[in-house]
């Protein structure tokens, strides 16, 4: 948890200090915000590792609390909540908290599932780079050529796509693994701004999908992360570590 920035949200003053002077003699970072209202100033104004959310705000539910965060982050929430219900928990992870603790809690088992959950969102952040003078990507048996904005099936032939899908495929090859919202693929393939209820990003992974995938029914190269957006599951090389074949050398040739 060192250098970590935590925002730490509940309308109870006594956690919100106690959290706090557990979190910073751990070397965190830490901000507070007793409502909806402050939480969603607060991400607006400041980049955070983490966020625990308590899910009963007073007036504010904290169930519409995550969603509010969902739409606009990929921050990692902790639910902390003295309900029983399975329903809100279960509620409260489908709609994108990492985990949840329930109070009473001790403070040992909140800094422990909070060192697991940064050290997974850090592996995840952490960004893969391919040389940029690469002349080719290897994923799943395709091969990439973005000079020529050109993808190899596996049979190495020309997959037929468009601009728009080889610039979407482009940002996921280059960010394998990580999880990214649909706010952060919008941004990064120069598309508009993104609204809650914009469905441009997801009907264009549904279209990029029937293109890459060996069964786009069950997709595995594009994986779903509930709440959040998407993450490119594959294992992605640059050519000099994975030459394309002879026959994809030749299918490159005549589509010259």
């Amino acid at each position: 948890m060192k250098n970590a920035v935590i925002l730490v949200v509940d309308d109870d003053p006594k956690i919100r200090t106690l959290l706090r002077r557990c979190f910073e003699g751990e070397g965190s970072e830490v901000h507070e915000a007793g409502d909806k209202a402050a939480t969603l100033q607060a991400l607006a104004e400041g980049q955070f590792d983490l966020v625990t959310l308590d899910l009963d705000l007073g007036p504010d539910d904290g169930l519409d609390v995550a969603k509010a965060i969902r739409q606009t982050s990929s921050v990692p929430i902790i639910m902390v909540t003295a309900k029983s219900d399975v329903i809100d928990r279960v509620v409260g992870l489908e709609i994108g908290a990492d985990d949840y603790i329930s109070k009473p809690f001790h403070l040992r088992e909140v800094v422990a599932r909070i060192k697991t959950i940064l050290r997974r969102s850090r592996r995840t952040a952490q960004p893969t780079v391919l040389p940029p003078d690469s002349p080719c990507w290897v994923f799943d048996d395709m091969v990439a050529i973005p000079a020529e904005m050109k993808l190899l099936d596996r049979n190495h032939d020309l997959v037929d796509l468009t601009s728009g899908e080889f610039t979407l495929l482009e940002v996921f090859l280059r960010r394998p693994k990580r999880v990214l919202s649909r706010e952060q693929l919008m941004d990064l393939t120069g598309g508009q701004s993104y609204a809650p209820l914009d469905r441009t990003i997801d009907n264009q992974i549904a279209r990029l999908r029937k293109k890459i995938e060996r069964n786009p029914a069950s997709p595995r190269l594009i994986s779903t992360i509930r709440g959040i957006g998407y993450s490119f599951t594959c294992d992605v090389r640059d050519c000099d570590n994975h030459p394309p074949s002879n026959s994809a050398e030749s299918a490159l040739a005549r589509s010259d």
